[in-house]
């Protein structure tokens, strides 16, 4: 099923990516469990604690698209590959067999690094467990039966691994052949979850992806091209490893992307304007919704909005989650704004009303990609939020 011909409404106008910061207690408790002080029980009543208190945040501030704030994860990547049959988790991967243009990992290699933990595939891929059900039939439990459709899952993108790895390093090869077939069996797993995800009632899932905002690096397209790496082959090869997964979903199910220039304790990885990739991104990526991460001049100007097609979204990440600076609300509408106008200018043509319609605004990322979060507090998290349903409601209740 292509998103082409679908017209899913616009989410709900303020939202945050995923993840929140973790209560004293659950950090408290990550920290004993890291250092094997308790058991994966103890760690997991006090989750459960956590995500109940940040249900009724999201709730009491009036964000409608409910997540578990990640609270069970350590990495917003884990509970996917690390469950995946035919996946071997390796605790200390020689540095070499990373890709010195990736910039995150560029970054490893500059700090002189010598190896890594990561996941190889070692045989044929197969979901023989779910990843995310069990959390989400938790959170079903803390909402009203008319507010499971809002509740939304975030998930990895299925390309994270291998950009680490490339081509060359993320397989076996004597087990796939090349790329196409081994993200024909990644997609399989990812459709199977995702089927029973909507089963349960999800009608949101949202795929971070920190892969697609480094195509629009300078450093990795040069460092690509001196390795001979086909870049615009590899990133039509990751749209693709998408829409695999998320291919004959139900009309109803919205799929969203998060593109991601990094979140490691307040830090990025990667800059550059979306242009490079705009186009083909937006036009053949066949997701409903985009999550854009515009909270700072790294991530250029709004003219890469002039490709959004009539029936996507795209989610305006303004609101910063990598230092307690407050935007400032005035700022942030007249920000809609100019993206508003700038997308009548686009192709296809639309008016400004229109082009309104298409757009919400959100926290750039997440508050806590990796359990010890980023440098703000909970009451700075508290504040930016409810800025966001402040300003939605001016710019779109008016």
């Amino acid at each position: 099923m292509s998103s082409s011909h679908l017209h899913l409404s616009p989410p709900f106008r303020a939202e945050h990516v995923g993840s929140l910061l973790r209560p004293t207690a659950l950090y408290q408790k990550r920290s004993d469990f890291e250092e094997k002080r308790c058991t994966l029980a103890d760690l997991a009543a006090v989750e459960e604690d956590a995500i109940r208190k940040s249900v009724k945040l999201q709730k009491d501030l009036g964000i409608k698209t409910i997540t578990d704030g990640e609270m069970r994860r350590g990495m917003f990547f884990q509970g996917v590959f690390d469950r995946m049959e035919g996946m071997t988790s390796i605790p200390n991967r020689p540095i070499e067999t990373f890709k010195p243009y990736i910039p995150h990992i560029a970054l490893m290699y500059a700090h002189g690094v010598k190896e890594e933990a990561t996941i190889f595939c070692t045989g044929k891929i197969k979901r023989t467990k779910p990843f995310y059900v069990e959390d989400f039939k938790f959170l079903k439990t803390l909402v009203s039966p008319e507010e499971v459709k809002d509740l939304k899952v975030t998930i990895v993108s299925p390309s994270w691994f291998h950009q680490r790895h490339g081509s060359d390093l993320t397989y076996d090869l004597n087990v796939y052949k090349n790329d196409t077939e081994y993200f024909d069996d990644v997609g399989k797993a990812f459709r199977e979850e995702i089927d029973e995800l909507y089963t349960l009632g999800c009608r949101h899932i949202q795929i971070d992806d920190p892969t697609f905002c480094y195509f629009c690096s300078e450093a990795m397209i040069t460092g690509m091209e001196a390795a001979c790496v086909d870049h615009e082959a590899l990133l039509d090869s990751y749209i693709r490893a998408i829409n695999v997964c998320v291919k004959g979903r139900p009309s109803d199910l919205r799929i969203s992307v998060h593109t991601c220039r990094g979140n490691f304790g307040g830090l990025h990885f990667t800059e550059g304007a979306y242009d490079r990739i705009a186009s083909k991104l937006f036009n053949t990526l066949d997701v409903d919704t985009f999550y854009l991460e515009y909270d700072s001049p790294r991530a250029g100007n709004f003219q890469a909005l002039k490709h959004l097609p009539k029936n996507k979204v795209a989610v305006l990440g303004l609101v910063t989650t990598k230092s307690p600076e407050m935007e400032n609300a005035a700022e942030l509408k007249a920000r809609v704004e100019e993206a508003a106008e700038i997308m009548t200018h686009g192709f296809p043509k639309r008016s400004k009303e229109e082009a309104l319609n298409q757009l919400c605004i959100s926290t750039q990322c997440g508050f806590a990609s990796i359990w010890q979060g980023n440098p703000i507090t909970e009451e700075d998290q508290t504040k930016k939020l409810k800025l966001l349903v402040d300003v939605a409601k001016q710019i779109w209740s008016d």
